[in-house]
């Protein structure tokens, strides 16, 4: 891969010159900068990501809106989306912007102004991806959102919505994927046109929720081949209840969420024609609820039926068990992954679900406040889990800081899953507000290796330059923006620019990616198992999603990294098992259907060689 032209200015400068924030005063700039030419001088040569924002292009600052009241929803957004709108195989991004909190508030109020001329608006940026000669690529941005018909999005004037998050699925299987947008305030469900523009069809399709809803996904929760939808909903701070909420040194600070009741969540059933129905209570998820930050939908149980996983601040998470289409039972509390190994329940932000182990069934991550610690639930089988946090060394490094976006990612593409989580505090961090920030709720990401054997090692000082910084860091999107094998990032702030880090090692090892499709003309099969097959190893599972991270939709092709060249030749790939949303199994390579190293191959049901003796609760064998 070519790296994009150097940035001329250096990451920490541009990190205090950002549009419309603030510098902050002289002495600690010189502090910092000294502190980080430390930090820069001891990495490695070979950095695993390297900042690319100006160099693709892309201009987008969030706007929180605040104005000195401290508004609850000022401080939790917000996230986006990666989907390839147009069909021309790149991913291209959408983000979500806020506004001014209360209805009668003016944007000259707000203490930092926006970025963007007005009005504000959520933004789509096109990906025009080019491969030179020479195998070079280089990404641009460019801001389509005007064109695409979607300027009525939650950050617009007159929209009664303040963004959130995003989720992206093609519920009316035509081939194109569309946006679910997330608020506080009414949702909206874009539906892509095919032809470059989106069409808001929130009241056609009965979706518009109208609290407040942070994570949401689509999944066939009922194997009919077409994609539902699940909603979180967080709880119901208004202006109209608003409080007001001091740090101990009497500084104004964002209110708990304990202060505020917890909204139910929703479950929508696609009908198939072009409209959802409300089956929240049909189906018993209203039995339990919580304020939702973290959503994710996967074979918790290997049943073959698609399960949902739902992280709460502050109050017991949820592991909705489907059975079999007869409802969901929350199982969380008896399967050890409702509460902290403690018995506490903790302020769950980021989620993800994936199989780090190589045992076959699904492990869940989550990111919690400071004070506590991330928490890794290992699933011992059956969807029963353990808390091994500590164990795993994930646990002290995340004690100082307070994550949101996050998934599992293998960066180097040694076949392990390595983890990112990003960080930014929700309460005023007393040693930033006495040296004079103006936003003191800035923290450092962090990124940590897979040892190999499940344990994993912090190596963000390892990292580069993008991790030396410290922001208030939300929404995390992991896909392969280049094209190139790895998974690259691109990062949401509260109040600050999105970022795009490139991933500058992953595609000088072997790689294979996948893309599942279903259905005719072909939508991504979410909720799709994927297994690789390789002579000698153990295999490696992963699952087709967008859901995850924070208020966030991902890239939904499968990537295998396939370590070292020499491995590859003494552990060559033999097939690939695909267990459809719907139940069949299948084998690739089959007939016109090759999996080749080095490039994606698209996968369609039906194209394989049916696996007739496959149960849906088989357990990946494991090769000592």
């Amino acid at each position: 891969m070519t790296l994009p032209t150097s940035e001329p200015e250096s990451n920490f400068a541009r990190r205090f010159r950002t549009p419309g924030r603030p510098e902050v005063p002289a002495l600690l700039l010189t502090l910092l900068g000294m502190a980080l030419a430390g930090l820069a001088a001891g990495a490695r040569a070979e950095e695993p990501f390297v900042e690319a924002t100006r160099a693709t292009g892309l201009d987008f600052v969030h706007f929180n809106g605040r104005a000195g009241e401290s508004f609850f929803p000022e401080i939790m957004g917000s996230g986006g989306g990666l989907l390839d709108y147009d069909g021309d195989g790149d991913l291209d991004l959408y983000l979500v912007q806020g506004r001014m909190f209360r209805p009668d508030q003016k944007v000259e109020e707000a203490l930092v102004p926006p970025h963007h001329p007005l009005p504000l608006t959520d933004r789509l940026y096109r990906n025009d991806l080019t491969v030179g000669s020479d195998g070079s690529r280089r990404i641009r941005f460019v801001d389509v959102t005007r064109d695409s018909g979607l300027a009525g999005t939650s950050g617009a004037r007159g929209a009664t919505g303040f963004g959130m998050g995003v989720a992206v699925g093609d519920y009316d299987d035509d081939g194109d994927p569309d946006l679910y947008v997330t608020n506080h305030g009414p949702n909206q469900l874009w539906r892509n046109d095919g032809d470059g523009t989106f069409t808001d069809v929130t009241s056609l399709t009965g979706t518009g929720d109208p609290r407040w809803s942070v994570p949401a996904l689509f999944l066939d929760f009922d194997r009919d081949g077409r994609l539902d939808l699940f909603v979180g909903n967080y709880v119901d701070a208004q202006v109209g209840n608003h409080k007001l909420c001091h740090t101990a040194a009497a500084v104004r600070t964002y209110c708990s969420p304990s202060l505020f009741a917890p909204l139910p969540d929703r479950l929508y059933r696609n009908t198939g024609r072009g409209r959802f129905e409300d089956v929240t209570a049909a189906q018993g998820i209203d039995q339990a609820f919580g304020p939702a930050l973290g959503a994710v939908a996967a074979d918790f149980d290997d049943d073959g039926w698609i399960d949902l996983y739902v992280a709460n601040d502050g109050q017991p998470n949820q592991l909705w068990i489907n059975r079999q289409g007869r409802g969901f039972r929350d199982d969380a509390l008896l399967a050890g992954a409702g509460v902290s190994s403690e018995g506490k329940p903790e302020a769950s932000m980021g989620l993800d679900a994936a199989d780090f182990d190589g045992d076959g069934d699904l492990d869940l991550f989550m990111t919690h406040l400071d004070r506590e610690t991330n928490t890794l639930y290992v699933n011992e089988g059956g969807g029963l889990f353990t808390d091994r946090s500590v164990e795993m060394g994930l646990a002290q490094p995340s004690k100082r800081f307070t994550g949101f976006g996050t998934s599992w990612l293998d960066y180097d593409n040694d076949g392990d899953l390595d983890l990112l989580v990003v960080n930014g505090e929700v309460d005023v961090i007393d040693e930033l507000h006495r040296a004079g920030d103006p936003f003191p709720y800035e923290q450092p990401n962090q990124l940590f290796e897979n040892l190999g054997d499940g344990r994993y090692r912090e190596v963000t000082a390892e990292a580069g330059a993008p991790f030396q910084l410290s922001e208030v860091s939300r929404g995390a999107l992991f896909g392969d923006l280049d094209n190139d094998g790895d998974i690259d990032l691109v990062i949401t702030q509260n109040q600050g620019p999105a970022r795009v880090l490139l991933n500058q090692v992953g595609q000088d090892r072997p790689w294979l990616g996948l893309r599942l499709l279903t259905g005719d003309p072909g939508r991504d099969a979410l909720g799709a198992r994927v297994e690789l097959h390789r002579k000698g190893l153990s295999i490696q599972v992963r699952r087709v999603r967008t859901d995850g991270s924070y208020a966030s939709a991902n890239d939904p092709r499968v990537l295998f990294g396939l370590g070292d060249p020499a491995s590859l030749e003494a552990h060559p790939v033999e097939r690939v098992r695909v267990r459809w949303p719907g139940g069949r199994v299948e084998d690739f390579p089959a007939p016109g259907h090759e999996v080749a190293v080095g490039r994606y191959t698209e996968l369609r049901e039906g194209a394989g060689r049916p696996v007739a003796d496959a149960k849906p609760a088989e357990k990946a064998e494991k090769v000592e």
